[in-house]
């Protein structure tokens, strides 16, 4: 974390004139802290959690069909920065805007933009709840120089019968001699990590509105003070469910059995 986050929720809203983006809109810009451990709610077990600092996010600018852009999109900013780490052009984008220069902006596509403007804050509360699927997006850790055994997931060659520092090599590149060439998408050694990366349908374990803290369950693409985004999943699946246990008794047929245990049911004749 380079800089600490100036800007509270309440001194932007302050700022925007308290103006809050539509509920329809479920994404918000967030930076990772880091790892730890809580009881959930729900069933009292230990689960691992990343913690993120989500939002506030105004909205910067919002595009539609209709305009030159020719799709619907809404640019969120997240973090307060100086203004000589922005350019011109930036600045002007925040001045239009009414908001304080911002170290992050990103852009989410939406079906319908409807209701949504410049100056409106995307906040944490009523964004997510606890029980609710998310998909987190961020830059993944960079690995630098990876061998095929790392970066492949590669077996190997045997460490025996003579081989000599070649347990790691990738093998055979070439597939014929008449190709004379390697195939494109050939698995080699190269760059490892440093990509964009999604981690789908991740449980909101719990939400702290007061430090506008989202606990998520397991872990989430990026180092500490990286910054993610957070949707609503694509899975058909969109919240928890819990499964109610019935507390009916029932034998081996599936029958429910009233005042009576399914065995004594099954076997009338058997002895008590």
């Amino acid at each position: 974390m380079n800089e600490p986050y100036a800007a509270t929720t309440t001194e932007l809203l302050a700022n925007n004139g308290a103006k809050k983006a539509p509920a329809a809109f479920r994404a918000i810009l967030g930076e990772k802290i880091g790892m730890t451990q809580v009881f959930h709610p729900k069933n009292q077990n230990l689960y691992d959690v990343t913690v993120v600092k989500a939002g506030p996010c105004p909205i910067l600018r919002v595009k539609t069909v209709e305009s030159k852009d020719g799709y619907n999109a809404v640019q969120l900013g997240f973090g307060p920065t100086k203004e000589k780490s922005r350019s011109k052009p930036e600045l002007g984008q925040f001045k239009k805007a009414g908001v304080v220069p911002l170290r992050h902006v990103r852009e989410v596509r939406v079906a319908d933009p409807k209701g949504m403007e410049v100056g409106q804050t995307v906040t944490l509360d009523g964004v997510f709840k606890v029980g609710d699927y998310v998909d987190v997006q961020g830059v993944c850790k960079g690995k630098g120089f990876a061998g095929v055994m790392k970066r492949h997931n590669f077996k190997g060659l045997p460490a025996s019968h003579g081989a000599s520092d070649k347990q790691r090599s990738p093998g055979s590149l070439a597939s014929r001699r008449s190709l004379g060439r390697v195939m494109p998408g050939q698995r080699m050694a190269g760059h490892l990590g440093a990509t964009t990366t999604s981690t789908i349908k991740i449980e909101v374990v719990q939400v702290d509105l007061e430090n506008g803290l989202i606990y998520l369950a397991g872990a989430v693409p990026g180092p500490r003070g990286g910054l993610v985004t957070i949707f609503e999943t694509v899975k058909n699946k969109k919240f928890r469910t819990d499964v109610v246990k019935s507390a009916a008794k029932k034998d081996k047929m599936g029958n429910v059995v009233a005042g009576k245990s399914p065995r004594s049911a099954a076997n009338p004749g058997a002895k008590k």
